[in-house]
């Protein structure tokens, strides 16, 4: 069963970035990070109404409690950083890289969660790291522009990668906090405290960057799709947590990266992205080495 909820996170992360960036082509990522958390909040609470776990809140350990908020935090940084690198980048550009943090998560639950890392997770590991290697530049692109400087015509603007990079490194953490964190609590309510932590750090971050004044100026259309994308997440979160409580993180974290097919997906069909041949290749490769993983 936790396959299938796995799978299930994959559909709805994948809608997330392509509703997310239909919500920021004036919005600011940060203020638009702050809104959406609101709609995940309000799911992830009625997740918990619904199945009656409120309760066990008072009976939670210390530890359950501190791995909770430093995944929620992990989690605050990953989404700030990710939704900025989609606002100053193409989708298919930034979303091979926030996805090699499947590499990562691999890595770290080897090494922190004693989890299996044999034949199988090492050939995955070279697969989708070249596979992302290959999405980040692809064929025809100069240097200057795999490197976020920018480049003419193709609407990115500098900082993409940078953002990007760090929201991957922010996500393989979440994976591993979150996995140690979800092991003393039901799986909805996990996610509902979590998200509250990921409520506070946004919306401080509103405040600290001084961009208050703009979340009234949101357009309506933006905001709609904005919010569209925290029922998104909502429901790809109540998926994936419920898969991690159940199945290993070096599984479900591959499998739930499979995202990138659904947003590339529609980014074909949205904004007229297209992959080039390497590119291609290269999500062929990712693909094949998550299968693998998920297989093994």
């Amino acid at each position: 069963m936790w396959l299938a909820f796995a799978a299930g996170s994959a559909l709805f992360s994948g809608l997330t970035a392509i509703l997310a960036k239909c919500g920021i082509r004036q919005t600011d990522s940060t203020v638009a990070t702050a809104i959406r958390t609101i709609v995940v909040l309000a799911c992830s609470w009625l997740m918990v109404l619904v199945v009656g776990s409120a309760g066990q809140m008072t009976h939670l350990d210390p530890k359950t409690w501190l791995f909770l908020v430093l995944s929620g935090l992990a989690t605050g940084a990953s989404w700030l950083c990710y939704f900025r690198a989609l606002q100053l980048g193409s989708v298919n550009h930034v979303t091979p890289i926030d996805k090699s943090s499947t590499v990562m998560t691999m890595v770290l639950a080897a090494v922190l969660l004693g989890e299996p890392f044999g034949p199988a997770q090492l050939a995955a590991t070279v697969l989708i790291g070249v596979g992302t290697v290959a999405m980040i530049q692809p064929s025809g692109e100069g240097r200057g522009q795999a490197l976020g400087e920018g480049t003419a015509g193709t609407g990115e603007r500098p900082g993409w990668l940078m953002y990007a990079l760090l929201s991957a490194v922010f996500a393989a953490l979440t994976a591993i906090l979150g996995k140690v964190g979800m092991q003393g609590v039901e799986s909805n309510l996990g996610t509902a405290i979590r998200t509250v932590v990921v409520l506070v750090m946004a919306w401080l971050m509103v405040a600290i960057t001084g961009k208050t004044s703009q979340v009234r100026a949101v357009p309506r259309r933006e905001l709609t799709f904005i919010c569209l994308s925290g029922v998104a997440t909502g429901a790809a979160w109540l998926c994936y947590y419920r898969a991690l409580q159940e199945g290993p993180a070096s599984v479900v974290v591959p499998v739930d990266k499979l995202s990138i097919l659904v947003t590339i997906a529609f980014s074909r069909i949205v904004f007229g992205e297209r992959l080039t041949p390497r590119a291609a290749l290269g999500l062929v490769l990712v693909v094949a080495g998550t299968l693998l993983v998920a297989l093994a």
